[in-house]
């Protein structure tokens, strides 16, 4: 499977990454391993959590995701054969981007992964309280010390993406490889109005989430009867539901049929066909519905399938 690099990094990964916010929520440990198998199985690598995935699971306390996945290298002595990403300012517990949090928070997570190195250490929003230059410098002696090997930037603007990198840039300072933005068919205006030009013009890798808009664009939600098919993705889906999201939906069955393939297949080809995109995240919650996603590695739009689908979704 042909890798690409996330940014200048020097990583490389398949250009599909498996979402671990459903670990230890929604899916319980043992399916989780499941998971993970099939994932890497498929010949993928890049797997994506945070430190507070799941707090928001009553009972949880957070690290939950990153324990899962923890143990699951322990047992299958698969580290060589991924690449892990998690992150840092969002949970209560980590909260921000000040270098005493990241630090911490840093060593938390390495202890709940049970690994000596975090492949990609992400800002996980970004924290206008504390300058840029104390917050990428305090990344930058997690990278010095061995503990991270690069690092990204998640639901930032692009104003301050570009601070960001131009910070580095004037300081000597380890810069931001990779963005982490919400972007798919369904949730387009963002991403492509100011960050896509500058992700293009400095070279950053992009592994957007929500890739499926939380399983609308499975096709699985077509109606306001079918939120009760998930409680927990009810309230994120019902929002796509109205006509352009049906209109979508509608272009993703019609050309899944051409390809004998899945909406989700072809939703998840769109976003590995963009110039720009390094690995769309997407979760799953059995191994059969990874080797579903997976297939879309494979999957190959004609210039006139995506001319369809800009169109459509636009």
């Amino acid at each position: 499977m042909l890798k690409r690099e996330l940014g200048w990094s020097g990583l490389h990964v398949a250009p599909l990454a498996l979402g671990g916010n459903v670990f230890g929520w929604n899916v319980d440990e043992a399916t989780s391993f499941a998971v993970l198998d099939a994932f890497v199985d498929a010949g993928l690598d890049l797997i994506d959590t945070a430190d507070m995935y799941s707090s928001w699971k009553p009972g949880n306390r957070g690290g939950e995701s990153e324990m899962i996945i923890g143990r699951w290298l322990a047992r299958r002595g698969r580290r060589d054969d991924v690449v892990i990403a998690t992150k840092v300012a969002k949970w209560t517990v980590h909260k921000g981007l000040a270098p005493a949090t990241i630090q911490a928070a840093a060593d938390d997570s390495l202890k709940r992964l049970g690994i000596d190195t975090i492949d990609l250490y992400f800002a996980h929003e970004d924290d206008p309280s504390v300058p840029l230059a104390d917050t990428l410098g305090a990344f930058a002696r997690l990278i010095e010390h061995g503990k991270v090997r690069a690092i990204g930037a998640s639901n930032y603007s692009a104003a301050r993406f570009a601070e960001a990198l131009d910070t580095s840039d004037a300081l000597g300072l380890p810069r931001y490889e990779v963005l982490q933005p919400e972007y798919n068919l369904v949730t387009r205006k963002n991403y492509e109005g100011a960050l896509e030009p500058l992700i293009r013009d400095r070279g950053i890798g992009v592994v957007p989430y929500y890739s499926l808009a939380s399983g609308f664009l499975s096709g699985k939600y077509r109606s306001v009867d079918d939120l009760h098919k998930s409680a927990t993705r009810a309230a994120a889906v019902g929002k796509y539901i109205n006509g352009h999201g049906l209109r979508v939906l509608a272009a993703l069955d019609d050309i899944a049929r051409r390809h004998s393939a899945t909406p989700a297949q072809v939703a998840l080809a769109w976003l590995i066909a963009r110039y720009g995109i390094t690995a769309p995240i997407a979760s799953a919650t059995s191994a059969a519905q990874v080797v579903d996603l997976a297939a879309a590695v494979a999957l190959k739009l004609s210039a006139d399938d995506i001319e369809q689908l800009d169109l459509v979704s636009a």
